[in-house]
C-alpha cells in the first residue's frame, strides 16, 4: 500500500459528493480515514471557495458541485471541475454530470 495519495483530501471528498450528493461527512471523514471535523473543514472550504452549495434537507444536507467552475490550479489550460470529476468517477458515478440540478 502506497504512502501517499494521488488526490488531495480535497480532491478525494469532491469526489465522494459527486458520487453521492447527500453523503454525510462522517462517510466522507471514514473514506478518507480522516476524523469528522476534518471532513467538516474540507467541505467548508470547499463551500467558501465555491465548487460546493450546500443545501438544508431537514437535519441532512445536500451538496451541489458547481461543476462548470475551473480547478483551483493553474495547468495552462482551462479545464472545469466537472471534466476531471467525471474522468476520475466515469460518467456513471455523477447523476447530474453536465446537468445543473435546481
Amino acid at each position: 500500500m502506497a504512502s501517499w495519495s494521488f488526490l488531495t483530501s480535497h480532491g478525494r471528498a469532491l469526489l465522494c459528493i459527486a458520487r453521492d450528493p447527500e453523503v454525510r461527512l462522517r462517510d466522507i471523514a471514514d473514506n478518507l480515514a480522516i476524523t469528522e471535523r476534518r471532513a467538516y473543514g474540507i467541505v467548508t472550504d470547499l463551500t467558501e471557495a465555491g465548487y460546493v452549495v450546500k443545501h438544508k434537507d431537514g437535519r441532512r444536507n445536500r451538496y451541489q458541485i458547481q461543476d462548470h467552475l475551473p480547478l483551483p490550479e493553474s495547468t495552462g489550460r482551462e479545464q472545469a471541475i466537472g471534466d476531471v470529476l467525471d474522468l476520475l468517477a466515469g460518467t456513471d458515478a455523477r447523476p447530474s454530470a453536465g446537468h445543473k440540478s435546481h
